[in-house]
C-alpha cells in the first residue's frame, strides 16, 4: 500500500497547487521539499504562493515552510531529518503524506533513503580551498563523482562545502539508513519547453510586481549580508546586484529570467536522473486542467 505521495516538476509548473488539491482528495497533508521555502522573510524570491494551498475554501495543512530565520544555512540532513519526524506524525494521525518541491535531493535523500551525516566544518580544508579559483573548485568537486545535487556549482561557498561533504564522505560505507521501507507514488508536472519559459518569464513579472526587490532591502536592512542572500538563490543574487547598482534593472531582470530557465532546464535533467537511477515517475500533462490532472493521480493512486 502506497504510504507517501509525491509532486515534483520544475519551477513554475503549478506543483504546490495540484499538490493541495491531491492532498485534499486523498485526506492528506502536504510536506514541502524546497530548500529556500524554510526560511521565514523570504516569502516572494521563494515562491510561497499560500494563496495555492487553499482548495474549496480550506486550507491544506503544510509543514517544513517558514521553519528557520534567514540567515541559516538548512541542508539535505536537516531535511531529511525533519521529513522524517514530520512523515511519522502525519501517519499515524491516519492522513496521507504528500510531500511536494522542485530540490530534486531532498526528495531523493527521502525516495531512496540516502544515508546522511551532520558534516562538520573543516577550517583548514576551506583555508586551503578559499585560495582556488571558482574553475578549480568546480575540477575539485568533479573528482569526487557525479554532482548529486544541481545547486552546487552555484557559488563559491556552495562548492567549497560540497567539496568539504565529498571529502568527509568519501570515507564512509555507502549504505542506507536503517529503518522503514517507503512505498512512494511519485508525481511529476511538466510543460512544453516554450509554455515553460512563457510561465517563468511571466511568473518573474508578477514577483517584481508584488514586491521582490523591497523584499530582498528587507532582508539587506535585517543584517542579512549579501554573501548569504547569494546562498539563497538566483533571485536573490540577481536583486541584490540590482540593488548594490552593479546591474540596472533591465539587466538584471534579463540575466535572472535567463539563470532561471537555465535552472528549470538542469531540474528537468535531475529527474531524468533519478528516472534512471530507479525511481519511477508518472508524468502529468501540466496544461491538462486541474480536475484531469487529479482524476488521472487519483486512479493511478488506487491501481498501485
Amino acid at each position: 500500500m502506497i504510504d507517501l505521495v509525491t509532486v515534483l516538476g520544475h519551477t513554475a509548473a503549478g506543483k504546490t497547487a495540484f499538490a493541495a488539491h491531491l492532498a485534499h482528495r486523498l485526506k492528506g497533508e502536504i510536506i514541502s521539499a524546497d530548500s529556500r521555502q524554510v526560511y521565514r522573510g523570504m516569502d516572494i524570491g521563494t515562491g510561497k504562493d499560500y494563496k495555492d494551498y487553499l482548495v474549496q475554501d480550506h486550507r491544506i495543512l503544510t509543514h517544513l515552510i517558514d521553519i528557520v530565520d534567514a540567515g541559516y544555512e538548512y541542508n539535505v540532513y536537516l531535511f531529511k531529518r525533519d521529513f522524517l519526524r514530520v512523515f511519522t506524525d502525519i501517519s499515524e494521525r491516519g492522513l496521507m503524506p504528500v510531500l511536494c518541491g522542485g530540490t530534486g535531493l531532498y526528495i531523493e535523500s527521502v525516495l531512496r533513503n540516502y544515508k546522511l551525516l551532520n558534516v562538520p566544518l573543516n577550517n583548514s580544508l576551506r583555508e586551503e580551498l578559499e585560495r582556488m579559483s571558482y574553475e578549480e573548485l568546480v575540477e575539485t568537486l568533479k573528482l569526487h563523482g557525479p554532482l548529486h545535487n544541481i545547486t552546487d556549482t552555484g557559488n563559491r561557498k556552495r562548492l567549497i562545502r560540497g567539496i568539504e561533504i565529498a571529502r568527509h564522505q568519501s570515507a564512509q560505507p555507502e549504505v542506507t539508513d536503517e529503518g522503514r521501507e517507503l512505498r512512494p507514488l511519485v508525481f511529476g508536472i511538466r510543460f512544453d519547453r516554450d509554455i515553460r519559459r512563457e510561465r517563468i518569464t511571466k511568473r518573474l513579472r508578477d514577483r517584481m510586481e508584488e514586491g521582490m526587490v523591497e523584499e530582498v532591502e528587507g532582508l539587506l536592512s535585517r543584517g542579512v549580508g549579501a554573501d548569504k542572500l547569494d546562498y539563497y538563490g538566483l533571485e536573490y543574487r540577481f536583486v541584490c546586484k540590482y540593488i548594490q547598482e552593479e546591474l540596472s534593472y533591465e539587466e538584471m531582470f534579463h540575466k535572472l529570467n535567463t539563470a532561471i530557465h537555465q535552472f528549470a532546464k538542469r531540474q528537468m535533467t535531475y529527474f531524468r536522473g533519478m528516472e534512471r537511477r530507479g525511481i519511477p515517475i508518472y508524468w502529468l500533462d501540466g496544461e491538462l486542467p486541474m480536475e484531469e490532472k487529479i482524476k488521472q493521480a487519483v486512479a493511478r493512486f488506487k491501481l498501485t
